[in-house]
């Protein structure tokens, strides 16, 4: 059975760990550690999943604005999503992901942008961001940068450039 609860500091170690394990690389782990000492970090939104009270996921949203018409509109960025290699392909990210659209809307964000796989992230309702006329900061395909409106029509009168927190622009 897979748990999913808001991540706490004990937990810090494991789940830079489990990044380092599901990326193979120092980025992931250090953009979640760097986030935490960030204004734009939401512990609400910083998610685990457990199977046997052994970490096995983690999912991070992190507050963002849409840079419309000289008017910051506030949105999320879901990165990183992370389940450890031998627990993939069992649903767990499937769960964080949901779980972690949900808690968002219930505290109030309108809506998601990620930045991922073009086949996956569409599953929950994510469209390129370009169809909202939403663009990145850099260089990015169109078909891996997405957007989700978590509330109708969230992004209907929301026309710019993603301003990330500054850990995303320090990788």
């Amino acid at each position: 059975m897979i748990v999913i609860r808001k991540e706490n500091k004990k937990d810090y170690p494991e789940v830079y760990k489990l990044n380092l394990q599901a990326f193979n690389q120092i980025t992931e782990p250090e953009l979640v550690d760097r986030h935490r000492e960030s204004d734009r970090f939401i512990p609400e939104l910083s998610l685990i999943a457990e199977i046997d009270n052994k970490i096995c996921g983690h999912i991070l949203f992190t507050k963002i604005y849409i840079q419309s018409e000289g008017i910051n509109k506030e949105s999320l960025a879901l990165a990183p999503m992370a389940v450890l290699p031998d627990f993939q392909n069992q649903g767990i990210g499937k769960q964080l992901i949901k779980s972690g659209l949900e808690k968002a809307a219930n505290i109030g964000f309108k809506s998601v942008v990620v930045i991922g796989h073009a086949e996956y992230y569409p599953k929950f309702g994510f469209k390129p961001a370009l169809s909202f006329d939403i663009t990145a900061p850099w260089e990015v395909p169109n078909d891996v940068f997405m957007a989700l409106e978590l509330q109708e029509n969230a992004l209907s009168d929301v026309h710019g450039l993603v301003n990330y927190a500054q850990a995303f622009m320090d990788l």
